[in-house]
């Protein structure tokens, strides 16, 4: 499926996501409450079927905190990037995608480490390489005065 018609796909599932067409992606912003049902259409459609989430980041955006998801379709060779955010950054939450692809599950892991994002219906969501101390180093508010390095 081409571009323009995984657009057409992606607004009839969800018409008021954000849909941008860049050099190698096609990008679809949504708020944080679509994200999950726009992931299980995209996924379950036999037209779309992106049966691998290949990557899932986290962002710190400044002023909300965010997941970019990167998903490919095996079976009919498209990709598509889904993005959505937060301005919660005291508590941010959002729903985890590991009941749709397992790999969630140490992407999720990893973000919640690293930038706080604390992901709803997550079988074991706990911290994956640092100890509670460190607090969220990815955050960009993030201040360490005691392992910080300055020139």
């Amino acid at each position: 499926m081409d571009n323009e018609k995984l657009k057409e796909k992606v607004l009839s599932f969800v018409p008021n996501a954000e849909v941008i067409e860049n050099k190698q992606y096609l990008v679809v912003t949504v708020i944080p409450g679509m994200l999950h049902g726009l992931a299980k259409k995209l996924k379950e459609d036999e037209e779309t079927y992106f049966d691998y989430l290949f990557c899932q980041s986290g962002v710190d955006y400044g002023d909300s905190l965010g997941v970019v998801y990167h998903l490919e379709s095996v079976k009919h060779r498209h990709s598509i990037v889904l993005k959505t955010s937060t301005s919660n950054k005291e508590n941010p939450v959002l729903e985890s995608v590991y009941d749709l692809w397992k790999a969630a599950e140490y992407h999720e892991r990893e973000i919640f480490d690293l930038l706080g994002i604390k992901f709803k219906n997550h079988p074991d969501l706990r911290r994956f390489f640092l100890d509670d101390s460190w607090g969220y180093p990815l955050r960009k508010d993030y201040v360490d005065d005691v392992d910080i390095i300055e020139k």
